[in-house]
Formats: C-alpha cells, structure tokens, sequence
C-alpha cells in the first residue's frame, strides 16, 4: 500500500511540475498567457493531492492543516486560471497580478508540501 502512496505523491508532483512549468515557460518566453496545459498541471495536482489526503494505508496520523492550506492555495490558483483564460478568451489581457500569483501561489504550495511537517 506505501509503494502505491508513492507513485500517487509521484503523479501529484508530476502536476505541480506541469502547472509550474508551464507557467514559467510563458513568464520568461515574454508571452504572459494562461494555457490548457496550466489547466491540465492543476488537475492532475488536485486529483492526486486528493487521493494522498485520503488516510488509506499509513501508521501515522495525516497533518489535516497541511492538507487544507494546500487545498485552499489550490483553489485560488484555480480560480486565478480561470478569470484569466475568462478574460484571454475575450481579447483582453490578463492583469500582471493575477498571472504572477498563478506562478508564486504554486511554488508556495509545492513549498509547504516539502517543508511543512
């Protein structure tokens, strides 16, 4: 049961990954836009961060602050994808604010996930 624990932590970090690279490749290509991909990361994190919140499987007691702090920060960055693909979709910008926050909301997320205990 651990060894399948891990690779659902492995899928759920895939995600992050994917959202955050993602992110990163159109902040420093100079495009600022929101993509599908961003979309797909988000899910594949949430989807996985989900299962792994479910205590099947441990001997130990699961951190349930930790785990919806990372939920609510989830959240936020999805909702920040969505007014901006909202606003991309009808020919306007996204705000500077609301693209940054995509990328600092999700390496804050990956942060508590390695270093809160």
């Amino acid at each position: 049961m651990e060894t399948l624990r891990h690779i659902v932590l492995f899928v759920h970090l895939i995600g992050f990954a994917v959202l955050f690279g993602s992110w990163a490749a159109q902040a420093f290509g100079g495009k600022r836009e929101f993509t599908s991909l961003m979309n797909i990361g988000m899910a594949i994190a949430a989807v996985a961060g989900l299962a792994l919140a479910a205590p099947w499987g441990i001997s130990y007691e699961l951190n349930y602050v930790k785990i919806g702090v990372k939920l609510v920060i989830l959240l936020i960055i999805g909702a920040l994808l969505g007014i901006g693909l909202g606003r991309q979709r009808r020919g306007a910008a996204i705000p500077p604010a609301v693209f940054w926050l995509v990328g600092i909301l999700t390496a804050v997320n990956a942060a508590i996930a390695a270093i809160w205990r």
